[in-house]
C-alpha cells in the first residue's frame, strides 16, 4: 500500500510539471530530439529532382511510370531517466534537497516524453543498480515511475556512475536519449560515460547546492561524508581554509565538465539557487540552433 502522503506528492509533482510541459517547454522536446530513424510512409510518382535511390523498382515494372519510395521520420523514442541516489543527494540548503529537485526534473522529462508518444525508462542506482523499469508509454507508466522515485529508499549509500551506465548498455538494447541525473561526486566513469553516449544520446543533468562551493564563516564545523560517514573538524572560520575548499570545489567542477565535452555528453548544470527550468531551457535552445547549423 503506497502512503497518502506519497500520492499527494505526486499529484502535486503532475500538477507543476504538466503545466511546464504545456507551456514553457510545449514544443522544445519535440523539437530537440530526432526520431530513431526513417519509416516507410507511402510511395508515389516520381517528380523532377526526386533522388534515383528512392525508386521502388518493383512498383515501377508494375506501373511503367517510376514511382518513389516516400519515407517519414519516426517520432517514438526511448528515453531512459538514470538516477543517483546515493546519500550524497540527501543535502540541500536552499528549498529542497537535491534528490528532490532531481525527482521533479525527471517528472518534466518524462511527461514531456509522453507527449510525443515516447517510451520512458527508469534506472535508480548508488553503488550498484537498485531498480530497473523497463521502458514503456503512457501516463500511468509515467505516474509509476515518479511513485517510485519518491517512494524509493535506498539499501547503499555510495555512488557508482560506472557500473549504472554499464547496466544500461546491457539492458537497452535499441539507441535510447539518456538523461543522467546526479550530483557527480564520484570519479573513475570517463569510459563508461565514452562508450554509453556512443550507444545512446547522453545528457548529463548535474546538481549542486552553493553551500557545497562557498561557505560562510561560521566556525569550526565537523563535516561528515555522507557516503561512507567520514567525519572531519574544520575551522571555516579561517579566511584561508574557505578560499582552499572553495577552490578545491570550483577545480572539481571545472575537471568534471572537461571531461564531459572530452566524451561529448552535453551537460545541464542546476543549481539549487535557481529555478530548474531556464537551464533546461536553456539546454533545448542551444541544441534546436546545433541541429539548425
Amino acid at each position: 500500500m503506497i502512503p497518502a502522503e506519497i500520492l499527494k506528492k505526486v499529484k502535486r509533482i503532475e500538477i507543476r510539471t504538466r503545466n511546464l510541459v504545456n507551456t514553457v517547454f510545449a514544443g522544445e522536446y519535440h523539437s530537440v530530439f530526432k526520431g530513431r530513424g526513417m519509416a516507410f510512409s507511402e510511395v508515389r510518382e516520381y517528380q523532377a529532382g526526386d533522388d534515383i535511390r528512392t525508386i521502388d523498382w518493383n512498383v515501377t515494372a508494375r506501373m511503367v511510370d517510376p514511382y518513389v519510395k516516400v519515407f517519414d521520420e519516426e517520432r517514438e523514442l526511448t528515453v531512459m531517466l538514470m538516477v543517483d541516489a546515493s546519500a550524497s543527494g540527501d543535502f540541500g540548503t536552499v528549498e529542497q534537497m537535491k534528490g528532490e529537485v532531481g525527482v521533479e526534473i525527471c517528472a518534466l522529462l518524462a511527461f514531456s516524453a509522453i507527449q510525443n508518444n515516447d517510451r520512458v525508462g527508469l534506472i535508480v542506482f548508488t553503488d550498484e543498480v537498485e531498480l530497473f523499469i523497463p521502458p514503456k508509454k503512457g501516463k500511468k507508466h509515467v505516474l509509476r515511475v515518479i511513485r517510485e522515485l519518491l517512494y524509493f529508499r535506498p539499501k547503499r549509500r555510495g555512488t557508482d556512475v560506472g557500473a549504472a551506465l554499464e547496466y544500461l548498455n546491457r539492458v537497452a538494447r535499441r539507441r535510447s536519449v539518456v538523461f543522467l541525473v546526479s550530483d557527480f561526486m564520484a570519479d573513475g566513469y570517463e569510459k563508461a560515460l565514452r562508450i554509453s553516449n556512443k550507444r545512446h544520446d547522453v545528457v548529463a543533468i548535474a546538481l549542486s547546492d552553493p553551500r557545497e562551493v562557498d561557505l560562510p564563516d561560521i566556525g569550526i564545523v565537523e563535516l561528515e561524508d555522507a557516503e561512507t560517514g567520514e567525519g572531519l573538524l574544520v575551522d571555516f572560520g579561517d579566511s584561508e581554509v574557505r578560499r582552499l575548499f572553495t577552490k578545491m570545489a570550483t577545480d572539481k567542477t571545472h575537471q568534471r565538465e572537461q571531461m564531459f565535452r572530452k566524451v561529448g555528453v552535453d551537460t545541464i548544470a542546476i543549481g539549487m539557487q535557481e529555478s530548474y527550468t531556464e537551464p533546461l531551457m536553456r539546454f533545448f535552445k542551444n541544441r534546436v540552433q546545433r541541429r539548425r547549423a
